[in-house]
């Protein structure tokens, strides 16, 4: 494929991933992985920069983090799967663009304060985590792609990294980094069993990994509408937290009798969770089935391919930056 149709993105090895995480993002993934030359990166030194101080735990959730996007769908066959870490080039040219990057840029970023205020239960005040986003530039421009999937929260890093890209080539008269586009991804519709975002730190997730068995105690007190105390009283689907999981996972041609069972009383709450579980089953079991057929070993060689592509396009990139720069000792 040509260098316009090259994107990338990536994900922080945390812990398993949930249904926000299919539906907002690995959704996507598995339609532009069709019509794309894409890259996919576990962020796996971008974890660090909130779990530095129990690292080690990092490791364990790598392969796992593998495990769940090759059940979701993606395919090594169409896509270029890598570890972050693996690829020393990215912190070598982390720390070249890290000495163009000025501090007021990185001050200002949104997600900087407001994740601040979020994760009080960490200490964030290190240099590594106000400057993570020149990181996550390094990883964008190593690979020069054409667009990165961005949700709307995300939009801010991207400018920054279009920034970082214009003064890097002022500085060195050149054009070595094209600015990425903005694809923007839709946000997942769906929230969590509580009603609020789904989090992990929330408690309120189903994730793709978990057993079925596990899932049903949770869907049985899953939030519905708020107004509906009994089963005669009618509902509303629009404000409904279960309908979203139901558009999503259900058959289509379920839902017009889901709407009008709600709407009118001749549903419960009960009978609308009992089909969802049905839906939900049929949705996760070709996954959890994909999954365990994905061994430990299988992982390593998906990554030890990936990682291969990778770095051959990034030691070509640092070979020019070298270049550009007098640095090619």
């Amino acid at each position: 494929m040509s260098d316009n149709k090259r994107i990338l993105s990536g994900m922080r090895p945390t812990g398993p991933l949930h249904l926000g995480h299919y539906f907002g993002v690995i959704a996507n993934w598995l339609k532009l992985q069709e019509e794309y030359d894409c890259y996919f990166f576990v962020a796996d030194w971008h974890a660090l920069t909130s779990e530095y101080a129990n690292p080690t735990k990092i490791k364990d959730f790598v392969p796992g983090l593998v495990k769940d996007w090759v059940a979701s769908g993606l395919d090594p066959e169409k896509c270029v799967i890598f570890q972050q870490s693996m690829i020393k080039e990215h912190a070598e040219l982390h720390l070249m663009l890290s000495m163009t990057t000025p501090l007021g840029w990185l001050e200002r970023c949104p997600t900087y304060k407001e994740q601040k205020t979020e994760l009080v239960q960490k200490d964030l005040n290190t240099y590594g985590f106000l400057g993570y986003p020149v990181l996550m530039s390094t990883d964008i421009l190593m690979y020069k792609p054409c667009a990165v999937p961005v949700g709307k929260d995300q939009l801010p890093h991207l400018e920054l990294t279009r920034e970082i890209a214009r003064r890097f080539n002022h500085l060195n008269n050149t054009e070595i980094f094209p600015e990425p586009a903005d694809m923007l991804t839709e946000e997942s519709k769906l929230l969590g069993l509580d009603g609020r975002k789904m989090s992990k730190s929330y408690g309120n997730s189903i994730m793709l990994s978990e057993p079925i068995e596990d899932i049903m105690p949770k869907l049985r007190g899953m939030k519905t509408d708020e107004a509906r105390i009994r089963k005669t009283d009618p509902g509303d689907p629009k404000v409904c937290n279960l309908y979203p999981y139901h558009k999503l996972m259900t058959d289509p041609a379920k839902l017009p009798e889901i709407q009008e069972g709600c709407k009118n009383a001749t549903w419960g709450c009960v009978d609308c969770k009992k089909v969802l579980m049905e839906s939900m089953e049929a949705f996760l079991t070709p996954f959890h089935e994909r999954r365990n057929a994905c061994t430990d070993e299988r992982v390593q060689e998906i990554l030890e391919a990936g990682n291969a592509k990778a770095r051959a396009f990034a030691q070509k990139t640092m070979a020019e930056v070298r270049e550009i720069t007098g640095f090619n000792f």
